[in-house]
């Protein structure tokens, strides 16, 4: 082999080891490259999954579901089984009950009647953060189911933040009430969440009821002005304030309320059938004493007694 050939030969081995350390050169980068991709949709299905996660958690509190608010009972819709109790509390558990125990009652009032297509109105004007209104709402709705039909009925619980925290009650955004005796208007101003601070806003009363309230949610028809819940029995009463303490339904869920409602002797039954037979008593007084197997009973005509002077 003459040195010419010599010389090719080293030529062509030096150009096969470049070309071979550029193909592992090359190799190297693809791999790199398919390395930084995985990683990268790693990171991107943890954030995914952390997503969902959180996702899962504000559904489950939104949907009333959290461990925070099981004492208090679910948010939404009242289910029929509650409905049902709070319509057919029998004669005699309101008569046992009595109102003896009663400690405050709407105050009678001077003022034009309140209507709504003909029937006298009941007003009730509160707001779903208030621990005072979620106790007062359970009266409200035994006495007035008792002259009509409540539909699409809520279920809440006061602000966990408030006196008496998740106390567990009814709301009456979005529902109606139907008789042929009277009418009847809820009005829940704001939810029981905050928004910058601030419950964030629900129901906005009429002109005409915002009148009422800001003429008598005030001396001398009431103790003292503006509180809440504020409820108008057709002109004839008015009360402010809860009827009884929001304490007596500590811990409790609706269920477990309108359960304990069948018990006279439950210290919750002595609180809202009480005050309830005191409702029912200015009621009857809007109806002409109507129906008669409602307003003719001993139990009524004792607790109108009841029914204070502003």
């Amino acid at each position: 082999m003459d040195q010419t050939d010599v010389g090719e030969n080293m030529s062509k081995r030096t150009e096969q080891k470049s070309q071979a350390r550029e193909k592992a050169a090359a190799l190297a980068a693809t791999q790199a490259r398919a390395e930084r991709r995985r990683r990268v949709l790693i990171a991107i299905s943890a954030v995914v999954v952390v997503l969902v996660v959180i996702g899962g958690l504000v559904a489950v509190r939104l949907a009333g579901g959290g461990k925070k608010d099981e004492a208090a009972g679910p948010s939404g819709t009242a289910d029929t089984n509650l409905i049902s109790t709070l319509a057919s509390i029998p004669a005699a558990t309101f008569a046992t009950v009595g109102s003896d125990g009663v400690q405050a009652a709407p105050a009678a009032i001077t003022a034009p009647a309140l209507t709504d297509g003909g029937k006298p109105k009941v007003l009730y004007i509160g707001a779903e953060f208030c621990p005072y209104c979620a106790a007062e709402r359970w009266p409200v709705t035994v006495a007035l189911s008792r002259f009509g039909t409540f539909s699409n009925l809520g279920t809440t619980h006061s602000a966990a933040a408030d006196v008496f925290p998740n106390t567990a009650t009814l709301s009456f955004h979005g529902s109606t009430f139907t008789s042929q005796y009277l009418a009847f208007t809820g009005v829940e101003t704001t939810t029981n969440e905050q928004v910058n601070g601030q419950y964030a806003p629900l129901d906005t009363p009429t002109a005409e009821d915002q009148k009422t309230f800001d003429t008598f949610n005030q001396p001398p028809y009431v103790k003292s002005g503006g509180s809440i819940p504020f409820i108008d029995l057709g002109g004839k009463f008015v009360g402010s304030g809860a009827t009884y303490t929001p304490e007596v339904l500590a811990g409790k869920t609706q269920t477990e309320i309108a359960d304990a409602l069948k018990d006279p002797a439950n210290p919750i039954a002595k609180a809202v059938l009480g005050s309830a037979n005191v409702y029912t008593a200015a009621i009857c007084q809007l109806t002409n004493n109507q129906p008669a197997a409602v307003c003719s009973t001993d139990v009524v005509k004792t607790a109108a007694g009841k029914l204070g002077k502003s």
